[in-house]
């Protein structure tokens, strides 16, 4: 059956704040990453393994893997303390990582260099928005031209007051105001903190590896190592400006 919809559905998630009144000198960036996936894969193949993985580290598929809680081993993550789990479940979960067939467009804002270039910076929130969406519609255009459908646009829901402020900018961004100077046919959805998306929980788990690598990028980092294949290319296999933006 034919639909208007397109292959492709999209989770975004942040890692760092978006406020620049006080910047933490420790992580001094704001990181958007958009996670591309073609519905089939993420039917067929992501959903499934991802539950796999759960049944075999805890026995049910109500735990939501998060970044923070299982770097700092908390929560349901607890049991990391013990080095040979935490071993066994980071490989598993490298695996599953590597293995899973997703794009990534991710933008970073740099905010210290953002206040010093500007004397009133826009929405750190507001600029990754903006350069991710133009480069998700360039994604689009490139696979069956499936840039002229409509394209659900998956965000966690923040509360009332941010959420209204980033779907006003997400209309502003996708009714001309961009790049291209083009409607954009996406729709943005805002998911519940509490639910169990698979797209939202490895949008997640790549947020804060990119924001590591544009810190510090001579130092080891396992988990970028493992999603740098999937970022968005040129025709030249350029990540950077397409797949891996950073402003300023």
């Amino acid at each position: 059956m034919e639909t208007n919809y397109s292959d492709y559905i999209v989770y975004v998630d942040e890692s760092g704040d978006h406020q620049l009144e006080v910047i933490d000198q420790e992580y001094p960036v704001f990181v958007l990453a958009f996670c591309i996936f073609h519905k089939d894969d993420y039917v067929n193949h992501i959903a499934s393994s991802i539950q796999k993985f759960k049944f075999i580290h805890f026995g049910h598929d109500m735990v939501v893997l998060h970044e923070h809680e299982i770097r700092k081993a908390q929560n349901d993550f607890v049991m990391l303390i013990n080095k040979e789990k935490r071993n066994k479940f980071m490989l598993g979960l490298n695996k599953l990582v590597e293995d899973s067939p997703f794009n990534i467009i991710s933008v970073v804002i740099k905010k210290k260099l953002l206040k010093e270039h500007y004397l009133e910076p826009s929405n750190p929130y507001h600029l990754a928005l903006g350069y991710g969406l133009e480069r998700i519609f360039s994604f689009l255009n490139e696979h069956d031209n499936q840039a002229s459908l409509r394209t659900h646009v998956v965000f966690e829901g923040r509360g009332r007051k941010e959420d209204s402020d980033l779907e006003l900018e997400f209309r502003r961004v996708c009714s001309g105001q961009n790049y291209y100077q083009e409607k954009l046919p996406f729709e943005i959805i805002f998911a519940d903190k509490r639910i169990n998306s698979c797209g939202l929980q490895l949008a997640d788990l790549v947020a804060r590896p990119i924001g590591r690598y544009i810190l510090r990028p001579d130092q080891p980092n396992r988990a970028f190592e493992l999603i740098e294949k999937k970022f968005y290319r040129n025709s030249d296999s350029q990540i950077e400006g397409y797949g891996l933006k950073c402003f300023p």
